[in-house]
């Protein structure tokens, strides 16, 4: 039978009405209004921005093994030559978010990846070589948390950090990828700061860290047949922060990055028999990030994160002075350093203003960059896509602050531009000139500017400006967000009655906290798996990480401390907030709990606020899957306009 024009009209529209409003079982979603099929379309070159994160180099072959994306989730893939297929190792629903070719050999790959966001990540062994290629292996309990797994340098163990033995404490553990079943604990720890740095060359000792705060740390050797802890650092009277410690080649000596006597982490070399240090980087007044030291020992490649910018560099350990072939690369983040075995290539990933992550090659002997992987962009042309500006302001306190500023194109949207103020997470974090991937869509499409700044208690600038915001100062970097704010009003080019603010993680709680104090002078807030509550946060988090918070936060146990906490909370003062709310979850949070966002939303609903809520099942710490990333994008967009745009979007 044949539908009637004025039946099929209809059936139509039904058809688009459903499509319009379907939300995906995994996601809760209140108060968002339907997406049209019209914003799927104009948005969709957006959302298919791709990246590729470089995890290593094949032992024996110049090949490289990297992270991207092609389905729903990041995978890993094997690349063969620079522009080569990325051929793709694993299949799974859930991320993969590291890995690494066995030494030697290369027979298998071990890889880490948790389930629905809960990173209580699991060890396994994906076989390369023999019948079961191709094949992956469960080799830790399936409900533990383990990372931070070190090789040795034979291939045949590795050691890694532990909650198995009471859920709570980072025990240390060494295990044979082989022979799972008998892995054994090496090191009984207390608290949830313990990790594996090194193995030595003769794989009897372990190079281990203790990581207190951001601002204190210890490094110990740990005898394995043995099981005594020798303190490689101590004695200091005041907090000092040691990190990435490695073995020299000889054994004698460690490098590791530490800021003792110096407002910087600079990389230095401690004797283990004296405990003399020698710094390698005196003239450098910027944090070394991390380093690699070349196969034979005599050559350390090394990131500075100069001003929020990664420059790479390369010092002759033999003389102490810098290699003559340094690579020129864009103003941009790089990660994932490593030495190829033949002591000549280093890899690295790099993202910038007009590129996704993408894994590169550097020749330190003719000082050749090679891009290896070109991440697909949608369609788009990212060279269009304009960098940032750093821009300085003074806070109340006359402490000086940056942020990095991206403005639309002033020929396509001329006059005063609405903003918005993305503040990182962390706290101990920086924001820092990297791909803009989706935010794009905000700059070339809507004309929206975005600030990202750097308030007190970011990384990058200093221990002390780290510490500014520690304890009782808290809201102390509420007041520079205040202190952007006016100087947004200063810009020619940009609406100071047009402002916003989000922020993920203790970015959400800066959003929420910026909208108790703040709301004569934003428009509306995005809060993605923020901190509502300390005291509830802190009482509710994952136990293995309890300690390592109240470190930054403070002890909610003492009681002046937990009425502060309470005090500037923004639970507590919900009623201050008078602008809509956009609040996103991941019900499987094991930092930021769900009951944090639930509590938030239903305290501005009952003081009568316009509170969107975005929830998924299937996520933890922020939207990792596709589709959910993608839903929440659409929404965000929708939010923006009505409430910072002005437009009717319902």
């Amino acid at each position: 039978m044949k539908l009637l024009p004025a039946a099929l009209a209809l059936v139509t529209s039904s058809i688009a009405a459903i499509a319009q409003t379907y939300v995906p079982d995994n996601l809760v979603a209140e108060g968002l209004p339907p997406v049209p099929p019209e914003l799927r379309r104009d948005v969709g070159r957006y959302l298919e921005f791709r990246t590729a994160g470089f995890l290593g180099w094949h032992p024996q072959r110049k090949e490289m093994l990297i992270t991207t994306r092609f389905a729903d989730t990041a995978q890993l893939h094997m690349v063969d030559h620079p522009g080569g297929d990325r051929r793709q190792l694993t299949f799974s629903a859930e991320p993969v978010v590291s890995g690494r070719f066995q030494p030697k050999s290369g027979r298998y790959i071990l890889y880490a990846q948790d389930s629905g966001g809960g990173e209580f990540y699991q060890l396994h062994r994906h076989d390369l070589e023999g019948a079961d290629a191709g094949k992956s292996v469960l080799l830790t309990d399936g409900r533990s948390r383990n990372t931070g797994a070190k090789f040795a340098r034979s291939g045949s163990r590795i050691a890694y950090s532990s909650t198995r033995r009471n859920g709570k404490d980072t025990d240390l553990w060494v295990m044979d990828p082989l022979h799972p079943e008998a892995a054994k604990m090496v090191h009984k720890a207390g608290g949830g700061g313990w990790s594996v740095a090194d193995w030595s060359d003769d794989e009897s000792r372990l190079l281990v860290g203790n990581y207190v705060s951001i601002n204190e740390s210890a490094l110990y050797v740990l005898e394995l047949a043995t099981g005594k802890l020798t303190p490689v650092t101590g004695g200091e009277t005041t907090k000092v922060a040691y990190t990435d410690p490695r073995f020299a080649k000889d054994g004698r000596s460690v490098y590791c990055t530490t800021d003792k006597d110096s407002e910087f982490q600079r990389l230095v070399r401690i004797d283990l028999a004296t405990k003399v240090m020698t710094v390698l980087t005196q003239d450098i007044p910027w944090d070394v990030e991390f380093y690699e030291l070349s196969p034979d020992g005599r050559t350390v490649a090394f990131v500075v994160n100069q001003d929020g910018s990664s420059v790479l560099r390369l010092l002759d350990l033999r003389t102490g002075k810098a290699k003559a072939a340094q690579p020129q690369l864009p103003l941009g983040v790089i990660g994932g350093l490593e030495w190829h075995e033949n002591g000549r290539d280093l890899g690295f990933a790099l993202a910038h203003a007009n590129s996704p992550s993408d894994a590169y090659s550097f020749d330190t002997r003719t000082g050749v960059v090679t891009r290896w992987t070109r991440s697909e962009t949608g369609g788009l042309d990212a060279a269009k896509f304009r960098a940032p500006t750093v821009e300085r302001t003074r806070s109340f306190d006359g402490l000086t602050i940056s942020a990095f500023v991206h403005r639309p194109d002033p020929a396509r949207f001329p006059g005063k531009r609405p903003v918005v103020i993305h503040i990182h997470g962390g706290p101990e974090s920086q924001s820092r000139p990297i791909f803009q991937g989706r935010n794009n869509y905000y700059l070339d499409e809507l004309g929206m500017a975005f600030v990202f700044p750097n308030v007190r208690g970011s990384a990058g600038y200093g221990k002390t400006f780290l510490t500014l915001d520690n304890g009782f100062r808290r809201e102390d970097s509420v007041k520079d967000i205040g202190a952007i704010i006016e100087w947004i009003k200063t810009q020619p080019d940009l609406d100071p009655s047009r402002i916003a603010v989000t922020g993920g993680s203790y970015g959400g709680y800066m959003t929420l906290a910026a909208l108790t104090h703040y709301s004569d002078r934003l428009k509306c807030g995005v809060d993605i798996v923020g901190i509502s509550n300390f005291v509830t946060f802190l009482e509710n988090t994952q136990d293995y990480r309890r300690d390592l918070r109240r470190a930054e936060y403070g002890d909610e146990r003492d009681p002046a401390m937990r009425e502060h906490l309470e005090r500037i909370s923004p639970t507590t003062r919900v009623k201050d907030i008078r602008v809509p709310l956009f609040v996103v979850q991941g019900k499987n949070d094991p930092r930021v709990p769900v009951t944090e966002a639930e509590q938030m939303v239903k305290a501005v609903r009952e003081n009568g606020g316009a509170c969107w809520y975005l929830m998924a099942k299937d996520e933890g710490h922020g939207f990792q899957k596709k589709k959910n990333a993608d839903f929440q994008f659409l929404g965000t967009i929708l939010f923006w306009r009505e409430h910072l745009l002005g437009e009717t979007v319902r």
